[in-house]
C-alpha cells in the first residue's frame, strides 16, 4: 500500500495529495468516504456491524467499539449513517481499516479538474410529488400555523431518477467533493445494494476532547451567477425577519439540547452567511465544553437529531405533519451521517443535499423551512435551487 493511503492516526504528518488519493481510491459498496474541513476518512471492509435495537444507540456504538480495542492500536472508528426515523435500523459499521488524510481544502491536487464522462446516463426524471402538490401542502401547513396549531415544519420533496445504465458513483462523488472542498462530502452504504451520496453543508456536531461544536443552519437564498445581484441577495438574506426567525428557533433548540451537556455553551447573538455554490444559508456555530468526559460524540448528535432545521417544531406534531404530507419515506434523508472512535470523538452531519442510489436509480431528497411567512412559490423554488447540486453533478436537469 502506498505512503498516501496507509491508515495513520495523525492525519498531518501524511503528504500533499493525500486526501485526493483516498477520494480517488473511493468504491462503492465496499467503502465508506467521508470529508470534512477537519479530515478526509476512508473505510475499507467491515470488521463488526451496529446491530438494531432497543438500548440506546450510543450504547450499542460503544460497546462494539470498546470490544473492538487493541492495545498500541489506534481507536476503532464507526462510519456510517442513520435513517431520519428513530426506529429505523443504523447503516453503521466499523471498516476493516480506516485511512486518514488531511481535509480535501488543504490539498492542492483537489483543484485539478474533473474529466467528464461523454457517456452519462439519459436520465428520465419524475418529480415527487409534483411542485403543485407540493405547494399544495406548504399552504395547508402555513394555514394551521397562522391558526396556532405548530410553530415549523420541514417539508420534503424528491426526484426520482431512472437510466438504462448504472451511474458512475466514484465519479460523482469527485465532482460533489471538488465542487465544495469545504463542505462535509461522503459515500456510504445506506443498505443492500444502497449507497447514500452528497455533500452537506451542514455539521450537526462534533466532538474533540471535551470541546464540542454544532453549526446549524437555517434559513436560505439561492445564489446568482451575477456578483452584483449575489451581494445583494446575501445582504438581504441577513436581514429577512422570516429567515431570522426561522435560524432562531433551530438556535435555541440547539442551545437547550447542549447545555445539559456543558459547563460553558458559547452562541452568538447574530447569525452569519455560508455560502454553498447553489444556495446563501444563514449559519451559527455553537461551542462548549463537555461537563463529563464519558459522553461522545454520539451522544450530543441523539440528542439534537433532529432538529427543527430538518423536523420542525414542536418535533412530534412537525413529524406528523411530515408523514401526512410527504408521499415517501424519507429514510437516510435529514437524518445524520458521520463517524465516531472508541474514545467518543467524532463528526455527525446533518444529511442533506444527498442522493440514493441503487441499481439504476438515484432518488434526490431537497427539503424547506416552514414558518407561518412561508409562500408557496418561494418554497418550491427553493428546493429546486437544493436538487441543482444533484443534478450538476449527474448531468440531468428539470
Amino acid at each position: 500500500m502506498s505512503a498516501s493511503l496507509r491508515d495513520h492516526p495523525a492525519p498531518a504528518l501524511l503528504s500533499p495529495g493525500a486526501a485526493t488519493a483516498l477520494l480517488e481510491a473511493y468504491r462503492p459498496a465496499t467503502d465508506r468516504f467521508l470529508a470534512s474541513p477537519r479530515h478526509t476518512l476512508l473505510g475499507r471492509g467491515s470488521a463488526a456491524g451496529i446491530p438494531h435495537g432497543t438500548s440506546p444507540l450510543a450504547h450499542r456504538v460503544r460497546d462494539v467499539l470498546d470490544a473492538l480495542r487493541r492495545p498500541d492500536a489506534p481507536p476503532p472508528v464507526v462510519m456510517g449513517s442513520l435513517p431520519f426515523a428513530p426506529d429505523a435500523p443504523p447503516a453503521l459499521a466499523v471498516p476493516d481499516m480506516v485511512h486518514w488524510a488531511p481535509p480535501l481544502r488543504e490539498d492542492p491536487l483537489i483543484a485539478l479538474p474533473v474529466p467528464r464522462d461523454e457517456h452519462r446516463p439519459d436520465w428520465r426524471v419524475r418529480e415527487v410529488p409534483s411542485p403543485e402538490r407540493y405547494g399544495e401542502a406548504v399552504a395547508t401547513a402555513v394555514a394551521r400555523m397562522r391558526a396556532g396549531e405548530f410553530d415549523k415544519v420541514v417539508l420534503a420533496r424528491t426526484l426520482e431518477l431512472a437510466s438504462s445504465r448504472e451511474p458512475d458513483l466514484p465519479a460523482m462523488l469527485r465532482w460533489l467533493a471538488r465542487r465544495d472542498p469545504d463542505g462535509y462530502s461522503f459515500a456510504v452504504p445506506s443498505g443492500p445494494g444502497r449507497t447514500l451520496i452528497g455533500a452537506s453543508p451542514e455539521l450537526l456536531v462534533s466532538r474533540r476532547g471535551n470541546l464540542l461544536t454544532a453549526n446549524p443552519l437555517a434559513g436560505s437564498t439561492p445564489r446568482s451567477t451575477d456578483l452584483a445581484e449575489d451581494v445583494r441577495r446575501a445582504a438581504a438574506l441577513l436581514e429577512s425577519p422570516k429567515d431570522l426567525h426561522e435560524h432562531a428557533v433551530v438556535v435555541t433548540a440547539v442551545q437547550e439540547a447542549l447545555a445539559p451537556f456543558c459547563t460553558r455553551l458559547k452562541v452568538p447573538t447574530r447569525p452569519t452567511l455560508v455560502r454553498t455554490a447553489a444556495l446563501w444559508h444563514l449559519s451559527t456555530t455553537v461551542t462548549g465544553e463537555l461537563r463529563d468526559p464519558d459522553v461522545t460524540a454520539l451522544d450530543l448528535a441523539s440528542a439534537l437529531h433532529p432538529t427543527p432545521a430538518v423536523c420542525g417544531t414542536p418535533t412530534d406534531v412537525a413529524r406528523a405533519v411530515i408523514a401526512a404530507s410527504e408521499p415517501f419515506d424519507r429514510g437516510p434523508y435529514t437524518g445524520m451521517v458521520g463517524w465516531q472512535d472508541a474514545d467518543g470523538d467524532g463528526e455527525w452531519v446533518v444529511t442533506i443535499r444527498c442522493a440514493e442510489a441503487e441499481g439504476r436509480t438515484l432518488r434526490l431528497f431537497a427539503g424547506a423551512g416552514i414558518v407561518a411567512e412561508s409562500t408557496p412559490e418561494a418554497e418550491t423554488a427553493e428546493t429546486a435551487a437544493k436538487f441543482r447540486t444533484f443534478l450538476h453533478a449527474v448531468g440531468a436537469g428539470l
